[in-house]
């Protein structure tokens, strides 16, 4: 008998790997950019929209899905979100020093606000140490600072979570958070 019980728990362990594997975790995206000797890159997962519609939701509830009962937004998916610059960038009346952070974002119906924060972060979610997987156990007492984002409705509907940089010139640019039908910008220049 408890063979019987080994082998069909084998089979549903088997059966759950499958359905595991037909659904793979979210791929990990870059986006980078070079401005003069600066080069910023960011490093985060892509979550697919997978046939969901109002992703960020409305009202009251408004970013709860995607926050997972976060209390912000990790700007993607799985490992926290990472942005690295090799310059100083100013944001708005504040200046982002040189070196690695990780991106959160504060989701409201009326607006978003991007968070560059110390916190590090964990490869795996079962890492030992200080830093966070995803946001979760975010906390505001690492927030190098806090921007508020240009938001826009597009007419077309992005599958797949992405960022990127817009409207690159000589001394600057825009940071943009792109999914569904949802854009928020933050502009920037390379600080001199």
């Amino acid at each position: 008998m408890r063979t019987v019980n080994f082998v069909v728990f084998l089979v549903v362990l088997l059966a759950v790997a499958d359905v595991a594997q037909a659904q793979p975790a979210s791929p990990r995206g870059d986006a980078a950019t070079q401005i003069g000797e600066t080069w910023i890159t960011v490093n985060y997962g892509r979550p697919i929209l997978r046939g969901r519609t109002n992703i960020f939701g409305e009202g009251d509830s408004y970013g709860q899905t995607v926050n997972a009962n976060a209390p912000v937004w990790r700007a993607g998916a799985n490992q926290s979100t990472r942005l690295k610059t090799t310059a100083d960038l100013q944001f708005g009346d504040h200046t982002l020093p040189a070196g690695e952070y990780s991106l959160f974002v504060d989701l409201k119906a009326d607006g978003w606000t991007l968070i560059f924060s110390n916190h590090t972060a964990k490869d795996n979610f079962r890492d030992e140490g200080d830093g966070l997987w995803g946001a979760y156990n975010y906390t505001t007492d690492k927030d190098v600072f806090r921007v508020a984002m240009t938001m826009e409705q597009m007419y077309d509907s992005i599958d797949q979570f992405t960022i990127m940089f817009f409207n690159v010139t000589s001394t600057g640019g825009t940071l943009a958070l792109l999914w569904e039908t949802t854009l928020a910008r933050a502009p920037f220049t390379v600080a001199q």
